[in-house]
């Protein structure tokens, strides 16, 4: 049979076909008997037949161990089974446990402090008013889509050394956080724009000033950084500089950053000239990268409108990566990364063997786990090249360019490892992505057989395989997906975030919820936008049930406090004719 590894996905409304991926290839379904005798022995290894308890156990190994003597689990105390169900009590509790830590950890990172740290010399009065006025719409938005975040806004606002003594003018000008936007905007109303010589500027005085005076609060904080001259040294400037050995009061680019590290401060800057572009390089060099926005001038409505981009890109950005769940820890191995296609011609052609879920049939197979065992998984031949590098690396996996040679022509594969120590290149987590895959996908086709009807965008996934090769004297796996060649985006996060609103979206989020009957809810979804469709990838999805679908699924207190809390029925909710949604005191539809 011919089985589609990538996708053609059409145009309902158009004649012409837009082509994504077209990967296609000659598949045979193996048995999984007809395997080798060493991924065989993974197989039995994970007892895909019984319930995943082993991938959570490290979350309850400390508890475990501090408390031998009341609990354990060996079968010399009670039957083999009596064991296994009081292991999954035991690891479901502490599930719960970690969910309910991890919402807290959210809940608090949802009130943001945002602080606009600005040049205010003679050139900056068009982006001292626009920070003053852009400020309403900003509000305006989250209220509207993130009802969860709340936003206090602050403003450090810097010149130069020769200013120190100027009283209508000073070098520094800090007001604090405060949530009334009407006295933040009084406050900026009374700063002019005026002060300095020289073309550098007190740079480092205004961030340490923003970081160390400013009083910052327990949850997300932001600095948004707009200026159009860079510190003062040779290191960023070339030009006339009356301090060319740098700051004055002895601050170095290192210090300043790194104590705004500490302090867990997310940077953004917003560049009006080309003469930050050296100051850009140093700073990224000592934090790593940090996005930068264009706020150069113009038209005082199209600055403000920048302005408004800027900060809710600032914010939800922090929010999301704030809140992100995951690996968090810096003692781990980081891979080299290399953002160049390699010449595929010098790579050595690989042999690894691909492995997927065959779609279930019905809701009731989708919700049992048993469904996803050796019997329900195919298999075939994969050949493949692939980068020595990752080229980029997420909070679980690095992703690697590939080839998938088993087609002819050859296609733009995309292969992820997750970023464990070798050890810990667990089989089961792959078969876990993959199983998200095969649930999203099984969902989007209902959602699109509804939509298609309605006229309504659809909502297409990119089907993910796990492959198996020996790479490096050792078994490797990776998830694989068809590589995307369009404009990347994240629309929302599993923390309950809406980065860009997009009705077809939430609602879709909403069917899942409500097709599932209330088990299960996808999120996280990120992917590009086309004509009346979106493609995503990478979903995570929050299920009752917290023994599925890896660490990302906040069960059903994630379902209920970051989806039903913040959502909103739209008008694609009422076209698919979705019920009310009720759950605890959360109402959807009303």
């Amino acid at each position: 049979m011919t089985k589609k590894f990538g996708k053609i996905f059409s145009k309902d409304s158009a004649e012409k076909r837009e082509t994504i991926t077209n990967a296609t290839s000659t598949t045979t379904n193996a048995s999984v008997s007809s395997l080798s005798s060493t991924l065989l022995r993974d197989f039995d290894r994970l007892k895909l037949s019984e319930e995943p308890l082993d991938p959570y156990n490290d979350e309850i190994l400390s508890s475990l161990t501090s408390n031998r003597s009341k609990t354990t689990f060996r079968s010399t105390t009670s039957s083999n089974e009596t064991t296994r169900v009081n292991k999954r009590e035991v690891i479901t509790n502490k599930r719960e446990e970690a969910i309910s830590k991890t919402l807290a950890n959210i809940e608090r990172k949802m009130k943001v402090d945002i602080c606009y740290v600005l040049d205010c010399t003679d050139s900056m009065s068009g982006h001292i008013a626009a920070a003053k006025d852009c400020i309403l719409q900003v509000t305006e938005y989250i209220k509207n889509t993130n009802p969860c975040i709340r936003v206090q806004v602050g403003f450090c606002g810097y010149r130069d050394y020769c200013d120190i003594y100027n009283k209508k003018a000073p070098r520094l000008q800090i007001f604090d956080f405060t949530n009334s936007y009407q006295k933040f905007r009084k406050n900026l109303a009374s700063v002019p724009a005026s002060g300095g010589d020289d073309s550098p500027e007190d740079v480092l005085g205004g961030l340490h000033a923003a970081i160390t005076k400013m009083t910052w609060h327990d949850g997300t904080r932001v600095i948004l950084h707009i200026g159009d001259y860079p510190p003062h040294g040779r290191r960023f400037y070339n030009g006339a500089d009356n301090y060319p050995d740098g700051d004055p009061n002895g601050l170095t680019a290192e210090s300043v950053l790194k104590k705004m590290q500490s302090k867990e401060i997310f940077y953004f800057f917003g560049k009006i000239t080309q003469e930050t572009d050296t100051m850009i390089q140093v700073f990224r060099s000592i934090i790593g990268e940090f996005p930068v926005f264009d706020l150069l001038g113009g038209d005082p409505i199209d600055l403000i409108n920048k302005f408004v981009e800027a900060t809710i890109s600032s914010i939800m950005t922090s929010v999301t990566l704030a809140s992100s769940i995951g690996s968090t820890n810096s003692s781990k191995q980081r891979k080299d990364l290399n953002p160049e296609v390699p010449n595929w011609d010098c790579l050595p052609q690989r042999k690894g063997v691909i492995l997927g879920y065959n779609m279930p049939e019905t809701l009731y197979k989708l919700k049992d786990q048993r469904y996803f065992n050796k019997e329900n998984l195919f298999s075939r031949e994969f050949y493949f090249k692939i980068a020595p590098h990752p080229f980029s690396a997420g909070v679980e996996k690095y992703a690697y360019f590939a080839i998938d040679t088993t087609s002819d022509p050859s296609q733009k594969i995309v292969m992820k490892e997750y970023s464990h120590d070798k050890s810990e290149n667990s089989f089961d987590k792959y078969l876990e992505a993959v199983e998200i895959s095969t649930v999203t996908g099984y969902l989007s086709k209902k959602f699109n057989s509804i939509a298609r009807k309605k006229n309504i965008p659809l909502v297409d996934f990119l089907e993910a395989k796990v492959v198996r090769a020996f790479i490096d004297n050792r078994t490797r796996y990776y998830v694989i997906e068809p590589e995307l060649n369009a404009k990347f985006k994240r629309f929302n996060a599993n923390s309950g975030v809406i980065i860009e609103f997009h009705p077809t979206l939430e609602a879709f989020a909403h069917f899942t919820y409500v097709h599932t009957e209330g088990y299960l809810m996808i999120c996280d979804l990120q992917g590009i936008e086309l004509t009346n469709r979106f493609l995503l990838t990478d979903p995570a999805i929050h299920c009752i049930d917290p023994m599925r679908f890896g660490r990302t699924n906040l069960g059903k207190k994630g379902i209920e406090k970051r989806f039903l809390a913040n959502h909103e029925c739209n008008k694609v909710c009422r076209e698919l004719g979705i019920a009310k949604v009720k759950s605890a005191k959360f109402f959807c539809c009303n």
